[in-house]
Formats: structure tokens, sequence, C-alpha cells
């Protein structure tokens, strides 16, 4: 089925068992932008445990242009304990969920927004601004970046509520996850694994475990109805 045009995609993640290295790790949900039908760049939102800022709390919203360079934006009313325009103070909690989103911009063209939400206290904040000439998303994927070494401690963080909206406010929700890890001649672990979450819809991603499912596997998720 060919990629279907969406005007947003979201996810929600919870760090159920969270990292006790002071090394960067990165949990993103990261979809491409198309533009007259060719996909120009790419972006990736979400939180991270980063030793450089207040209590290891930061998220990040930013991105590339498949010809070089990375993809400008508006200023974040979040600080930045190291000035980064991508990477903002943000104090995020183990064992609660939030919500991230990627959407157009509702007043602005060519404005593309990643946004948190805490799901317990409901509320949500704006990281900022992509300035893309985009008319849709696609291939929207989540992953996770870690810097700790393969025999570090383990942690786990899990996804649920994938979901994708068209410009004419269809709901889809994957049906299935395809598995893919890092080789090790990249830089990858053979102690990753994915697995089934403990919620309906859901799946772990956890580090120095035993892998149980292979790169290029598929998950089932329960509340899925479409393919994106």
């Amino acid at each position: 089925m060919p990629a279907r045009a969406l005007s947003e995609v979201a996810v929600t993640i919870t760090v159920t068992d969270p990292p006790s290295v002071s090394m960067l790790h990165f949990w993103a949900l990261q979809a491409s932008f198309v533009h007259d039908g060719s996909v120009i760049g790419a972006a990736h939102f979400g939180l991270q445990h980063h030793p450089d800022y207040p209590q290891n709390g930061a998220v990040n919203w930013g991105g590339y242009l498949s010809s070089g360079g990375q993809l400008d934006g508006s200023t974040s009313a979040l600080e930045s304990a190291l000035s980064n325009p991508n990477t903002r103070n943000y104090e995020w909690k183990p064992n609660r969920p939030y919500l991230y989103r990627i959407y157009q911009t509702p007043t602005e063209s060519h404005r593309w927004r990643g946004s948190i939400t805490d799901l317990v206290t409901g509320a949500e904040t704006v990281v900022r601004d992509l300035h893309v000439q985009a008319d849709y998303l696609q291939h929207p994927m989540v992953w996770s970046e870690v810097f700790a070494h393969c025999d570090h401690p383990s942690h786990t963080i899990q996804w649920s509520d994938l979901a994708a909206f068209t410009a004419s406010g269809e709901l889809i929700r994957p049906e299935t996850v395809k598995l893919s890890y890092q080789t090790f001649d990249k830089g990858g672990c053979g102690n990753t694994n994915i697995s089934h979450g403990s919620e309906p819809g859901s799946f772990t991603q956890t580090t120095n475990t035993i892998r149980t499912n292979p790169a290029g596997s598929r998950l089932p998720l329960a509340n899925g109805t479409d393919t994106i």
C-alpha cells in the first residue's frame, strides 16, 4: 500500500525503567516531510535523558533537509542549558505517560509544530515550530538512540497509542510495527530487544537483555486499523 499523506503523527511514551548511567538517551518520534511528491527532509521529536540538562531532563525537536543542513525553526519559549535551539529543558518523570505530537501549525502555512503533553496533568507544552515548505508528512517511526555501553544496566521505555491523521481528519492506527536494530558494525548492540508491552497496542524497547524478536519481524498491535 502506498505511504499515506498525513497532517499529524502522534505517540505516547512511558519511561518505565529509566537509565541509571549519565549518558545521553534519546527516544523519538520521526516523520518525513514531503513537497510536490518528494521527500525534502525529516525531523525527530522526543524526550532525552541528557546529563548536561537539569535533572537530566530535555526535549528535542529538530531535523535535516535531504539536500543537507539543519531545518530552521522558531525560537522556543523553553530554556536550554546548552543554548541549543533544538534541545530544551524539560523535566520529565519516570512511569508517567507523555504524548508526542508532530502536526501542521494551525495558523501558519509551512510551519510544523512539536508538542508534548503530560497525560497526568494534561498540560501541553509546545517546544517550537520548524519552518518546512512541506505539504504533508509520511513514513512515521519511533526509535531509541542510546549512547550507553552494551553492558550498562538495562533500561526500558514503552510506546503506545500510535496514531496518525490525514488532511481530512481520518484517524489511522498501524496494525503492526516493523522491527529494526542498529547493526554491530555501525555501533549497535546485539542485546537490545523490542517486544509487546503491558497494555494492548503497546510495545517496549529494552537495552541489555535477550533479543527474542529479530530485525525485520513484525509485532501486531491490538488496536490497529490500517497501514500508515
